[in-house]
């Protein structure tokens, strides 16, 4: 931890929360039931656009297609290796915009298939797949970092896994295991949630799924394509930005979903918001679902299961506004990558650094403040590798921190925010997010995130 004393104040740069992982890429597995509703194709290829930001170490194809929907009982994992092959003819060109794109031979070794069958029945002696021993062979690799594994369709794999190494390990040994995983499950789609938190309360758990009683629709996760500049989402943006011109991985963009009541039918990626939650671009922190990020925001409720909660923005409290919230940034910087596809460097943008009272990394800055004094919090240092100027933007993320009040900050566009602690704030936190714009095409964003624990 790196820690600094400023008159009064104590800021200190975050670790990654409560697991306690070391600095380093995220390591992510990804179950998908890819080869029913394209999205998930859709939430590949932005994947795979973002690759140099995690260690990928496994995309498992679960049973494809939402329960019903198709009429056979299948895995598709062919779908997978065909984006990835087409992510291998750019992976060249992302490389002279970015480190860390891995080799599209690397991630076809990580194809794997989980079970074409779904469910309570699916689970038990004879069921193991090679989806659910990789993701089993992943976790106990000697590695002190937690491994992120998205839900895209069904969990089937996941408890299969669970259930294998509890039947061979013991509570010891599951509860080992279950320490370094956590899971982002995007609508419960095998209705097996409520056996995995029966059996397995302690593991890191979060659901995004609308809760019972209320339109299916409302899951914070379809903030993705409904609410907010819904015409980010549009045929037209889509073609201008990803499919036409940028090269084989974008052409496999598919233009088709059923996103009603969105009135475009292109765009939704459903599934993106389970991969963007643990994206490391210094707004949020895994370990803290509360705190919000592009994925979402999530309140804890029973064990370690977590729920979407609901972000005020403008006039509307929805769940789906903790992700749509994000969508002109997010988009911004998905159009970027895609030109990183077939663009030379000097003619792509790429985002700014943002610097944060002197740290250059994406993790959380801490500080603590006593009541009724101020805080001033600084962006000097940042800047932008292509050149550009860049435009400072803070505000208070109010729904993330527990003071309810409002707080004062001046100089919310310039280099350095003062930030008027409140006299009844004691005991609360309040979360300043900085945003630093560039003056490219696209504009893209950088974040920062200060944490204030008022004293």
């Amino acid at each position: 931890m790196v820690r600094a004393i400023i008159g009064a104040v104590v800021v200190a740069v975050l670790g990654a929360g409560a697991l306690g992982a070391p600095a380093g890429r995220p390591r992510l597995v990804v179950l998908t039931d890819i080869g029913g509703d394209p999205d998930d194709q859709q939430a590949m290829v932005r994947l795979l656009a973002f690759a140099n930001e995690f260690e990928i170490e496994g995309l498992i194809a679960s049973a494809a297609g939402t329960p019903g929907e198709l009429k056979q009982a299948v895995t598709k994992p062919e779908l997978i290796r065909e984006l990835v092959g087409a992510y291998g003819q750019v992976r060249e060109n992302l490389a002279k915009h970015a480190d860390g794109y891995p080799a599209a031979e690397e991630l076809l070794r990580l194809v794997k298939s989980g079970n074409p069958n779904r469910g309570a029945k699916a689970i038990g002696e004879g069921q193991d797949t090679e989806g659910s021993r990789w993701l089993i062979a992943v976790v106990d690799r000697p590695d002190p970092r937690p491994v992120n594994l998205t839900i895209w369709g069904g969990q089937t794999d996941l408890a299969q896994a669970l259930w294998r190494v509890r039947q061979d390990r013991g509570a010891a040994g599951l509860k080992a295991f279950i320490a370094r995983l956590r899971v982002h499950d995007i609508d419960d789609q095998d209705k097996v949630q409520p056996w995995i938190f029966e059996n397995f309360p302690d593991l890191f758990y979060i659901l995004s799924k609308a809760p019972p009683g209320a339109d299916k629709r409302a899951g914070a996760y379809r903030g993705m394509y409904l609410g907010g500049d819904e015409a980010l989402t549009s045929r037209e943006w889509v073609d201008a930005q990803v499919r036409v011109g940028h090269g084989p991985l974008g052409a496999l963009y598919p233009t088709k979903t059923w996103t009603a009541p969105n009135p475009h039918g292109t765009m939704k990626e459903g599934d993106t918001p389970s991969w963007y939650y643990f994206l490391p671009n210094g707004l949020g922190d895994p370990a803290r679902p509360e705190w919000g990020s592009w994925g979402g925001r999530f309140s804890r409720g029973a064990g370690n299961l977590y729920r979407d909660a609901a972000d005020t923005v403008g006039k509307v409290t929805d769940p789906r506004a903790t992700v749509w919230r994000w969508r002109p940034t997010a988009q911004a910087e998905f159009a970027a990558r895609m030109d990183w596809c077939v663009k030379p460097r000097g003619e792509a943008n790429h985002a700014p650094t943002a610097v944060l009272n002197g740290d250059r990394s994406k993790a959380v800055v801490a500080a603590a403040v006593a009541a009724g004094q101020s805080i001033t919090l600084s962006a000097a240092g940042s800047s932008d590798p292509d050149g550009q100027e860049v435009r400072y933007r803070w505000w208070v993320y109010a729904e993330a921190g527990t003071y309810s009040g409002s707080v004062r900050v001046r100089g919310t566009d310039g280099e350095k925010a003062d930030v008027a602690i409140p006299p009844d704030a004691a005991g609360k936190t309040i979360h300043v997010i900085l945003e630093l714009r560039d003056a490219g095409a696209p504009v893209l964003t950088a974040y920062r995130r200060a944490v204030i624990e008022v004293r």
